[in-house]
């Protein structure tokens, strides 16, 4: 590959004239191969082509004549018609039979027929009219040649023929006389190239002085003859049989170029039409490389006369971007190798066409541009451009080629950036060097950059940019440049950081800043003595580029950056994250840039190949994220449902850093605060409200690790706004979906606003490890009461009850909700005093708030213009907390009641169980004391009742009363509870549901009461646990804890040693299969144990009729033999259960 040298200076842009001089012609010869034009160059043309650009054409001016010319052409006007007409008849009769004359070298090369230049008819010269002295047979004629003094032994040459006639044509005064001999000479054969490039010579000889004839000739000789031989369509590609009119078209173009040449000042009025007519006979030929050499060199001759009349810039052309398309059409179907100039010939005729006016428009240059650069850069590299070229007599010089090519792609560029001195026509031009700086081949990159760095030098050292436009595209621009800077071609490099340079120093040199042209230039030369891996470079140059690129253009930058990460090119990939991170680091984004560099990265995200690369990026939306908070959680919300997931990843940036993920929390919480009136939310509207964007994003957010210690610390806003949002659902009757949520489901689909936020308000519990609030609801069926309106202040009082009972975040749910109930919003209001007055029974709530400033909220509750709202408000009032004279009251109507409960034959079991229920609620904090030791047995012994309602409220009671004894009773009280598990392990398969449903929480509360290990996963197979297995795991918790607790001295389980009969006897006084109201699975009855007993085996309980618990009594069996034993069919070993329940849940 060639270095690129210095940008040619201005002068240099009219050094191509010269070679546009090398006019080609088309060839006899070869026709049928693909490379076309290419395989036309012959040794003598080559050399003369390449080593000699500036050679003349035929067509050269014929001033400064030597004295002998001046006697021929006084010769010729000294003749009559009669006698230039048969003169012209024997040169015609000659040419027609002579037809394989030799011609000139280089006839046949598809280069052009060469004549002496001007003033150069000395005896070196071939002096053909010796010719006519032999064949004329007219005296006169002889007379008339022979002071030019002719000697025989001469050479021939034809084509000073065509020269003399037409100069005789041109002479004639009879415009008669020049048509027919014209259209006598037009109807000779165009099989050869010399003949029909000597007819357009005499044409445009002859047009000089006759053109309106000599046009309307060439208009008759294509309706007759060059539409005749026309392609029918075209893909028509059969050539035309008769060899004598087949290459008709070729002359015409050639004509036309001739006329053009010959006309000089009288070019423009004709020059729309000459236009017209060669792109016609071009459009409809039979295309080949005869076709295309002619029209190519009518073009050059054209652009040639053009250039030579003054006024052409003031002149407005019709059919320019006509003739450039055929010209483009040429360039398309060159080879993919080097071997003739003609890409170096189509791209200045081009040049030059684009300075006329009107000025193109941007489509035809973009046209323009894209195929010339695909013509050029797609040329194999320069060391395999030889080897590619087709077996030649003498291979050009490929490196001379190529060069040639390349600086009329540069005179082009620069052409048109001088043409429209503006930054637009910059980004213009970089526009479409875009697929080849993306280009993964290598050479192809390299020559882009190149180009590139050549149009910027000669931009920035002679082109004064007229005005201050900041196209955005810039940065784009600028970006797929800064991607190659750590290209794998050491000039690729080199070439990409120079070119970043140069744009910003025509960015400073528009802003007139001195101070920052001195800074950039400063940096450039210290940057070029450091090292090539120091990152340093790049720090200084991204700043610089912050502060000179608009925030339009800085997005821009970003975006295509952002492109890079999904390249496969893991150091394009790395730099491109890299500079990201420093451009974000950099503090240089505004807030109006966040929305599109946050879309730009969410649809890059997923085509991001590596991994590091990722975390890099993570790395970078943490910091955007920490400079602008709020915008960045506003456009997150926007860029996808939050349901899909795919904005996740950057939500967990967020996360990165702690205070920033509470900003984020807050925002969302924020986010779900904006609830327009049910009146003002259209139907079509409720999907896009940004409240349920952000309960969406919550939702997600509760089960996301990264934001787990922050859901823990935003815990009360987060409970209070789910459930004032819940509320507002309601309100706007979205509550389709709420009930047809099932757990076990296995299908994935979106769930409906209400469902979101009810699961949204389930997760908070278990995320944050309040997993017995959870398991509360959970197994009293209370979250269901959240899926009705009707019920909904139900729900919210047993949620507050039970997060009472287990202390969960009181205090600031608390703070949470006397801020809602100063709130103008009812619902706020609502959810408030629901929260308030449950609160009012825990045992820490006078640790939070005085008793004074808890009236003082619930007397502005009373002034609430809901009535639930001043309902729930007096009721605070009245409780306990507010009036501690009310608990001698309660105590004493406790005492009467439990008189009743336990007589002898007590009335009302159910009203007195309820009673008694509420008495131990609104005591609350005081409890019940010595009372609870009284109350346990007497519900116990109503496990076994025959009525299921009254078996269900006693359990439900006893779970209440093993809680409600205070710390000074809890180890009487955890003997009781231990006592009860065997009942209640029975009534787990209770016939009546709801029994089984009161049996499960009482279960569980008694296994928190006695600090059972695996509690969790108790409750989980308590609330999902279905059949036999279920129960087996079950039982296993149990026995495991129970083993566990009994070797220590002062565990409930030793205690109960000493109390077995309580258990004991209860166990073996069961029925043998089924218990009250408890069906066992049917199996078969075994056979009695040694004490006469019937165990039913297949039922978990089946195992405590073996000595396990007391094994005294009988042969002493420790808990590895019972969980081993065969018969159960558990076969696990005491080294495995502890992995074996873990893993179940994990």
């Amino acid at each position: 590959m060639l270095e690129c040298g210095p940008a040619p200076a201005p002068q240099d842009l009219c050094s191509h004239q010269e070679s546009l001089s090398m006019v080609a012609a088309p060839s006899d010869g070869f026709h049928g191969s693909q490379w076309r034009s290419t395989c036309l160059l012959p040794t003598e043309e080559q050399k003369r082509d390449v080593g000699h650009p500036g050679r003349a054409t035929l067509d050269e001016s014929l001033g400064d004549r030597s004295p002998w010319e001046e006697e021929l052409l006084g010769q010729i006007r000294a003749m009559s018609d009669s006698q230039r007409s048969r003169v012209l008849e024997a040169i015609q009769h000659r040419i027609e039979e002579h037809t394989q004359v030799i011609t000139i070298p280089g006839g046949s090369s598809g280069l052009g027929l060469q004549l002496p230049r001007a003033g150069h008819w000395g005896p070196s010269t071939v002096f053909c009219l010796q010719l006519l002295w032999k064949e004329v047979a007219d005296p006169g004629i002889r007379e008339l040649l022979a002071p030019l003094n002719l000697e025989p032994q001469q050479p021939v040459e034809k084509a000073f023929l065509f020269l003399v006639y037409g100069l005789i044509l041109r002479e004639c005064a009879s415009s008669d006389l020049v048509r027919r001999h014209l259209m006598r000479l037009l109807e000779l054969s165009h099989q050869t190239a010399g003949q029909r490039e000597g007819m357009a010579v005499a044409s445009g000889i002859a047009s000089s002085s006759h053109l309106q004839e000599v046009w309307a000739t060439l208009e008759h000789l294509g309706r007759t003859r060059v539409l005749r031989t026309a392609c029918t369509s075209p893909d028509y590609q059969e050539p035309y049989t008769d060899v004598h009119w087949r290459w008709v078209s070729s002359t015409s173009l050639l004509c036309y170029g001739h006329m053009a040449l010959h006309a000089g000042e009288r070019i423009l009025p004709w020059v729309d039409n000459v236009i017209s007519r060669m792109v016609y006979y071009f459009s409809c030929s039979c295309y080949d490389n005869i076709l295309e050499t002619s029209f190519l060199s009518a073009a050059v001759m054209l652009v040639k006369a053009l250039k030579q009349e003054h006024s052409t810039r003031r002149y407005r052309f019709t059919q320019i971007p006509e003739l450039i398309q055929c010209l483009l059409a040429i360039l398309q179907k060159e080879p993919n190798f080097l071997a003739t100039l003609f890409r170096q010939k189509i791209i200045l005729v081009i040049m030059e066409l684009s300075k006329l006016q009107p000025s193109l428009k941007p489509v035809v240059k973009s046209r323009i541009l894209q195929t010339c650069l695909q013509s050029l850069y797609m040329l194999p590299p320069m060391e395999m451009l030889k080897s590619c070229l087709p077996p030649l007599d003498l291979a050009p010089d490929v490196m001379v080629l190529y060069q040639k090519s390349m600086q009329a792609l540069d005179l082009l560029l620069q052409t048109f950036i001088s043409e429209n001195k503006s930054m637009d026509e910059m980004c213009f031009l970089l526009q479409h060097t875009e697929p080849w700086l993306k280009s993964d081949k290598s050479h192809e990159c390299k020559r882009v950059v190149q180009t590139i760095f050549l149009l910027l030098k000669y931009v920035v050292d002679y082109v004064k940019l007229t005005d201050e436009a900041t196209p955005s595209m810039l940065g784009h621009q600028i970006g797929l440049l800064m991607l190659l800077w750590r290209d794998r071609d050491p000039v690729t490099q080199s070439h990409s950081r120079q070119c970043i340079y140069l744009l910003l120093q025509l960015l400073i040199q528009q802003k007139g800043s001195m101070g920052q042209f001195m800074h950039l230039n400063k940096m450039k030369n210290f940057e070029a003595k450091a090292l090539r891996r120091s990152e340093m470079k790049f720090y200084n140059l991204v700043k610089a580029l912050d502060r000179s690129l608009t925030p339009a253009q800085h997005t821009q930058l970003i975006l295509t950056l952002l492109g890079g990460l999904c390249s496969h090119d893991h150091l394009q990939c790395d730099l491109a994250s890299q500079l990201l991170l420093m451009i974000f680091q950099n503090q240089s984004i505004k807030v109006e840039q966040v929305a599109e560099i946050l879309q730009g990265l969410f649809q890059e995200l997923p085509s991001i190949v590596f991994k590091n690369i990722l975390q890099t990026m993570m790395k970078a939306v943490t910091v955007l994220g920490t400079q602008h908070t709020q915008e960045t959680v506003e456009v997150m919300l926007s860029l996808c449902h939050p349901s899909e997931r795919q904005v996740l990843p950057l939500w967990k940036a967020l996360a990165n850093n702690n205070q920033l993920a509470r900003k984020v929390l807050m925002l969302l919480y924020m986010k779900l605060k904006l609830r327009p009136p049910k009146e003002l939310v259209r139907l079509s509207q409720q999907a896009e409200l940004i409240s349920l964007l952000a309960l969406g994003t919550i939702y997600e957010l509760l089960y996301t690790r990264e934001y787990k210690a922050t859901v823990r610390w935003a815990f009360a806003g987060i409970l209070v706004g789910l459930l004032t949002q819940l509320h507002y659902l309601f309100e706007l009757d979205v509550v389709e979906g709420i009930s047809d949520y099932q757990e076990d489901s296995l299908e994935v689909k979106p769930l409906s606003p209400c469902r979101t936020c009810l699961e949204a308000l389930k997760g908070l519990f278990w995320t944050t490890n309040y997993w017995e609030v959870f398991a509360y609801l959970q197994l009293l069926r209370g979250w269901e009461l959240f899926e009705h309106l009707e019920t909904y202040t139900e729900g919210v009082t047993l949620l507050a009850r039970a997060m009472a009972h287990y202390d969960c975040e009181v205090k600031a749910v608390l703070g949470q909700a006397v801020i809602s109930l100063k709130s103008s919003e009812e619902r706020d209001n609502i959810v408030a005093i629901l929260v308030i007055t449950e609160f009012l029974n825990s045992q820490e709530l006078t640790q939070y708030m005085s008793r004074r400033a808890m009236d003082n909220f619930l007397s502005l509750g009373l002034s609430s213009p809901n009535q639930l709202v001043r309902a729930m408000s007096l009721k605070g009032l009245t409780s306990i907390l507010m009036d501690p004279k009310k608990v001698v009251l309660l105590r004493n109507q406790l005492a009467g009641l439990l008189d009743s409960f336990m007589g002898p034959e007590p009335q009302d079991l159910m009203g007195l169980m309820g009673d008694l229920g509420d008495i131990l609620h609104s005591l609350g904090t005081q409890g019940i004391g010595a009372t609870s030791i009284k109350m346990a047995p007497a519900l116990l012994s109503l496990f076994e009742d025959e009525q299921a309602p009254v078996r269900g409220g006693a359990i439900s009671l006893f779970g209440d009363v093993v809680h409600s004894g205070g710390k000074k009773y809890r180890p009487a009280l955890k003997r009781q509870a231990f006592q009860a598990l065997v009942p209640l392990l029975f009534h787990l398969v209770d016939s009546c549901p709801a029994v089984v449903m009161k049996t499960k929480l009482t279960f569980l509360r008694c296994a928190i009461l006695l600090k059972w290990e695996f509690r969790k996963e108790l409750f989980g197979k308590l609330a999902w646990g279905h059949g036999l297995g279920a129960e087996n795991d079950i039982f296993i918790y149990m026995v495991w804890t129970a083993g566990r607790l009994g070797g220590g001295p002062r565990s409930p389980w030793s205690e109960a040693r000493s109390s077995r009969p309580a258990g004991g006897e209860q166990l073996r006084q069961l029925p043998p299969v089924s218990h009250a109201g408890v069906d066992l699975p049917g199996q078969p009855p075994q056979k009695p144990e040694a004490d006469g007993h019937e165990v039913h085996r297949g039922h978990p309980a089946g195992l405590l009729y073996r000595p396990l618990l007391f094994p005294e009594e009988g042969r002493p069996e420790n808990l590895q033999e019972i969980l081993g034993g065969p018969e159960e069919g558990l076969r696990l070993r005491e080294p495995q259960i502890l992995p074996e329940l873990s893993g179940r849940h994990h």
